[in-house]
């Protein structure tokens, strides 16, 4: 079981050539990119276009990423549907030798608290790996009431962290200050300055500015955070389709190879 979590994880762009193949190079140029300012690296999750990879695309960027980690610690992203899905993959993730997975809650705008807390228990049983909460909405269609996160925490051994995406502050710090001893992260940018208690902070703009999401960990003032959204702002981070604008920047300073997107890779 690795150490607690804390400082900027950045959740890692997936470069692809135009075949949609995952480009080794790049992924290692990346990782050296950020490895100075970061404390652990998250491919294919959402800024990974993971619910987008096929089976192949993300084998290749967990193992590329575990290859060129060199000490820090790989939390792999697994955005599938189901929990068995779920725990099929997670077994790769593993394999791979991933120091954790995180996941999110099965998909679909019925899927209950109990439902939810069995998905994380069920994951949990079925393998050793350390799991990640990942709380959002956007993608599964659902979220994690404050009450199951804490009961999660609570009740199953092996969660090693949360990344708080609801986009709510309030539901952030009161989660951060719930007492459970499970590193809580903000996800959104836009909301540092707000999410007072937090163990780290997990973004897209990590990938590009790393230091400066350090920065504001250490000074989450209000002057900071408006630099924050303006490089946001600059770099496309608050756009829906930020992981194209995060290429297409990376690719500009030369850190990645090719700015091509699963869309397009797909479309070729």
């Amino acid at each position: 079981m690795p150490g607690t979590y804390s400082g900027t994880i950045v959740p890692l762009i997936t470069p692809l050539d135009e075949h949609g193949t995952v480009d080794e190079r790049s992924v290692a140029r990346l990782v050296d990119h950020v490895r100075a300012e970061v404390s652990g690296l998250m491919p294919a999750l959402t800024s990974g276009e993971g619910w987008a990879l096929d089976a192949r695309q993300w084998h290749d960027v967990v193992a590329y990423t575990v290859e060129h980690a060199d000490g820090l610690p790989v939390l792999a992203g697994i955005q599938l549907p189901d929990t068995d899905a779920v725990i099929d993959r997670a077994r790769t993730a593993a394999a791979l030798g991933a120091d954790a997975v995180v996941v999110t809650t099965p998909f679909g705008a019925d899927v209950t608290q109990d439902a939810i807390v069995a998905h994380y228990r069920s994951i949990r049983a079925a393998l050793d790996i350390p799991v990640f909460l990942y709380n959002e909405e956007a993608l599964s269609g659902n979220r994690i009431a404050f009450d199951t996160l804490v009961r999660i925490c609570k009740e199953i051994p092996g969660i090693v962290g949360i990344k708080e995406s609801s986009g709510d502050a309030a539901f952030t710090r009161e989660m951060a200050e719930a007492g459970t001893g499970i590193p809580v992260f903000e996800g959104w940018e836009n909301l540092l300055v707000d999410a007072r208690g937090i163990q780290g902070f997990i973004g897209p703009l990590a990938n590009l500015e790393p230091g400066l999401c350090n920065a504001m960990l250490v000074d989450p003032t209000p002057d900071r955070q408006t630099e924050i959204n303006t490089v946001c702002e600059r770099y496309g981070v608050f756009r829906d389709d930020w992981y194209r604008w995060v290429k297409r920047e990376l690719h500009r300073r030369g850190v990645i190879s090719s700015p091509t997107t699963h869309e397009e890779a797909k479309a070729a």
